[in-house]
């Protein structure tokens, strides 16, 4: 289906349901509405064996289910005579039929549409009159896989959400990832693993914490298989958005993924797969949002179970939660001796360098950068996401790293690497090519620094680069007549005392020795001064944009000087004319 006929059809809908509903509610009707189709579709060419088979079996006493699933080829069915276009053929019992029919569905079906809280719609259409009027504009709409590709399935409920979502001013964002950034993620984390790309019947897990409605597990898994068709991803997510929830649900279910891994619910506050760990994961949390609703949760958890748990390495500031959902990540690597995990996570700018030395987030940025587990960076271009404008960064996270990369990071600078869009979506105005996915992905797999145009885009940094100490320089009080204050008791006795007014820090980058860093940079400016070793505390920081700026010297004198010379002779010649 084209976005041209889809929109349409859209708004076909959307035009009944008009005065009766809000532009805000369109999608509580369209997004079911066209799942239910999506369903009926798939089951139709088996609806008549699977009717048959269920007469014979229930005939010969036995429990039906099973028998069902193998006729239908699918993972679900539906017992009951009824279709959509059937429904059509009683308008009178409509709601009833319609409920009848859902209830006809196989239990993980059924779940889909308690998540869009269907019932509830159907009673609110059938008492404005509208019911049958919508089942009649879906059942004439073709969604049949022959028609309607698993792939261009998923775009469509995109489309749908990112629609609504505009109409009713929520964060498109928060529900789904531009697919071109998905596809340069699973470039990423394929690119070493030479067996999930060649070997036949190999089989990988996938996982997506903020999964949405399953875009980057289907992107994954179609990527995969174009490259390999005999290995296979076990996919694995958990959403929090009802909505989303369902159509991830229903998208996976019709893929032939067992949804029963597809768990509803708060990642963070309520990991719905406890002790489970992946080969790869992927995920996109939300940019800047805080978790004050469920710090409670994430700090009992942080406190009582400590490295034992997700959050030991420490917590961000509230404001923010998107580091937990990095260390969340972590904590479901393979063990390196099973075979390791990669993952690719989308943050903000925030994650980088916000805090200070033993701040949550520094001391997260250490336990990653100690622990070697930080393969690459790679800055993305702007206006690269529907729902904000800022720059995003992936960070390539692994405890499998080659042997070449190992206590080494690298970072990438694709921010120049985009091409206009035709029509802008939302906030959305830029897009990777696929020869910018190609490159980048290049860039990433040579491991090697890399200049373009004279500019660098490609840089390697030790892990410790990164770190610094900060130390606490002391300065003594002096009395009235400039004489140095001495402490009189406890430990302090006999020595001076720190003048508070006069106290700084220092950073002091873990490559080099403090004492000489001391000597050379602060006694010269006060001889008097000290360090609190006591106060001394290690941190991590990864100032991105710094190690790509490139200085542009200024022009030379002379030619500044023609142009403000150009500049006054015209404006004399002007003040001349005016004065005429």
């Amino acid at each position: 289906m084209s976005d041209t006929n889809l929109s349409a059809f859209i708004w076909s809908v959307a035009d009944l349901l008009r005065g009766d509903y809000k532009q805000s509610e369109y999608g509580k009707v369209i997004l079911p509405f066209t799942v239910l189709r999506r369903l009926d579709c798939v089951l139709e060419p088996t609806k008549a064996a699977v009717l048959e088979e269920r007469s014979s079996r229930e005939q010969m006493g036995l429990f039906p289910e099973p028998f069902l699933l193998r006729k239908s080829g699918q993972l679900f069915f539906n017992t009951s005579q009824l279709d959509l276009k059937k429904l059509m053929g009683d308008q009178d019992h409509i709601a009833e039929n319609l409920r009848s029919y859902l209830q006809a569905f196989s239990p993980a079906v059924r779940d889909i549409f308690e998540r869009f809280e269907f019932h509830t719609q159907i009673d609110r259409l059938d008492k404005a009159g509208l019911l049958y009027l919508v089942t009649e504009k879906f059942a004439t709409i073709d969604l049949h896989p022959e028609v309607v590709s698993n792939a261009q399935m998923g775009l469509v409920f995109e489309e749908l959400i990112r629609k609504f979502a505009e109409l009713s001013n929520e964060t498109a964002g928060e529900h789904f990832t531009p697919r071109e950034v998905i596809r340069l993620m699973v470039n990423l984390l394929f690119i070493e693993d030479d067996d999930a790309l060649t070997k036949p019947g190999v089989v990988r897990s996938l996982y997506d914490p903020t999964a949405g409605t399953g875009g980057m597990l289907s992107v994954a898994g179609e990527h995969l298989t174009s490259l390999n068709p005999d290995a296979r991803l076990v996919m694995y997510g958990q959403e929090l958005n009802p909505e989303s929830y369902a159509i991830c649900k229903a998208d996976m279910l019709i893929k032939g993924q067992d949804i029963a891994n597809i768990i509803f619910g708060n990642t963070l506050s309520a990991d719905g797969l406890p002790g489970k760990h992946f080969d790869y994961m992927l995920s996109n949390p939300p940019f800047g949002v805080e978790w004050k609703k469920i710090e409670k949760e994430i700090r009992k958890e942080s406190e009582q179970q400590g490295f034992s748990g997700r959050f030991g390495p420490g917590l961000p500031r509230v404001s923010d939660g998107s580091l937990l959902f990095l260390l969340h990540l972590v904590s479901k690597m393979r063990p390196a001796v099973d075979g390791g995990s990669r993952f690719g996570i989308v943050l903000n700018g925030s994650p980088l360098f916000t805090g200070g030395a033993g701040s949550g987030e520094s001391e997260i940025r250490r336990y990653v950068l100690e622990n070697d587990l930080v393969e690459a960076i790679i800055g993305l271009p702007t206006d690269m996401f529907y729902n904000t404008g800022i720059s995003t960064y992936v960070w390539v996270v692994s405890n499998r790293k080659p042997a070449h990369r190992k206590g080494r990071v690298q970072l990438i600078d694709a921010s120049s690497f985009w091409q206009k869009m035709r029509k802008s979506l939302g906030s959305k105005r830029k897009e990777l090519s696929p020869q910018h996915i190609e490159e980048i992905t290049r860039l990433f797999g040579r491991f090697e620094e890399s200049t373009k145009d004279g500019v660098p885009i490609s840089r390697i940094f030790k892990n410790e680069d990164f770190g610094y100490r900060t130390i606490t320089v002391e300065r003594p009080e002096r009395d009235a007549e400039g004489k140095i204050v001495l402490g009189q008791k406890g430990k302090g006795k006999g020595l001076p005392v720190p003048d508070a007014s006069l106290r700084d820090t220092e950073n002091v980058p873990l490559h080099e020795d403090v004492e000489a860093y001391f000597r050379r940079e602060v006694l010269p400016h006060a001889p008097d001064a000290w360090i609190d070793h006591d106060k001394t505390k290690v941190g991590y920081e990864i100032p991105f944009n710094r190690h790509f700026y490139v200085l542009k010297p200024p022009r030379p004198l002379h030619e500044i000087d023609a142009d403000l010379k150009q500049v006054t002779d015209r404006i004399l010649t002007l003040i001349g004319g005016l004065s005429q």
